[in-house]
């Protein structure tokens, strides 16, 4: 390999259309353009997604050529997110990568969007330790909640998972029902932290294994707001810091549960979050005192490397050509990829 090697990574699962440049292990550029339009319709509509994919897709990338300070000939590699996610977005970044590369002549390589959230952690920061395997991660977003046994970087299983919602779901339509806007997750969080959370009692699911559930909780929570608003209207307003914190505190519960099970199972002490609720400030909180009191080892990425973005997808794809491992063209965009 080169002894500078520039991956250009493109991430379009969802709602995000994201670019970055990558050195090595080092991040160049990391460029996002939001699709606002979404906001109006309080989740992701397929359609519109797709469309303002095919609108930001160049720009963004030549944002992130531009910020990088590097022509898209000194590309070595193009890493795109292959799958799980949206059909109609992961082909918009699947079909530009593949365009790209065979333009300039450079290998590609598709990402599984899932992996990419648990090697985050891998890319390079002044401030933080790189992740030693084998290790527990923990991936908590909007469409996926797993716990997932890290052996090396392209020998993952997963050994635990939601059943049904996400936990971003869950705190996203709870949200909704209080009249938070969309996405209700990062609001929910800041108003919890100034809530009690035992004001509330809402169901921690019991499932069998390391697998959780959170459709319980959102009906159970559902089904608690329509009840007290019929006997005050304004039950919402007049509680609301309660109401989230006491939400909060059994959404984290969920999922903490789980993972200490994980943790006396295999005997493993080290744990990886990744994904956009790994922000969330309880989740964070609980983590950092399980290092004090079980000594475990806790790595968190960046709050800019949580949610979609392509810096995970440019590591995953520099971490592979270590290997010398590329995809062909044949590779497709797979909304259902699995490990």
């Amino acid at each position: 390999m080169a002894t500078s090697f520039y991956t250009l990574g493109i991430e379009s699962s969802c709602d995000d259309t994201a670019a970055a440049v990558l050195c090595d292990g080092k991040v160049l550029s990391n460029c996002i353009a939001n699709q606002e339009i979404h906001q109006r319709y309080g989740g992701v509509v397929p359609e519109l997604a797709s469309r303002a994919h095919q609108s930001n897709i160049v720009p963004v990338v030549h944002d992130a050529l531009q910020k990088a300070g590097i022509r898209k000939e000194e590309l070595h590699l193009i890493a795109f997110t292959q799958g799980p996610g949206l059909l109609g977005s992961l082909l918009v970044g699947s079909s530009f990568a593949k365009s790209l590369a065979m333009g300039l002549n450079i290998p590609f390589y598709g990402v599984n969007h899932m992996q990419a959230h648990l090697l985050a952690s891998f890319i390079e920061h002044p401030e933080l330790e790189t992740p030693v395997f084998p290790f527990l991660g923990v991936t908590l977003s909007g469409g996926h909640t797993q716990i997932v046994l890290c052996q090396a970087p392209f020998d993952m299983e997963v050994i635990g998972e939601t059943k049904d919602d996400a936990i971003g779901e869950a705190f996203d339509k709870c949200g909704k029902i209080m009249g938070l806007p969309y996405p209700a997750g990062p609001q929910l969080d800041r108003l919890a932290q100034k809530g009690n959370p035992e004001a509330f009692a809402f169901p921690i699911p019991k499932m069998s294994g390391l697998d959780v559930s959170y459709s319980g909780i959102k009906t159970a929570f559902l089904n608690f707001i329509n009840l007290h608003t019929q006997k005050e209207t304004d039950f919402i307003k007049n509680n609301l810091v309660d109401l989230c914190a006491s939400l909060q505190s059994a959404l984290v519960k969920t999922i903490f549960e789980k993972i200490n099970v994980a943790v006396e199972q295999k005997g493993i002490t080290a744990v990886v979050l990744g994904g956009g609720v790994s922000a969330n400030s309880e989740i964070r909180k609980q983590l950092k005192k399980k290092e004090k009191t079980d000594r475990w080892k806790v790595y968190l990425p960046p709050f800019e490397y949580t949610t979609d973005n392509a810096a995970m997808i440019g590591m995953v794809g520099y971490l592979k050509a270590q290997e010398k491992r590329f995809s062909d063209y044949t590779a497709v965009a797979n909304p259902r990829l699995s490990f």
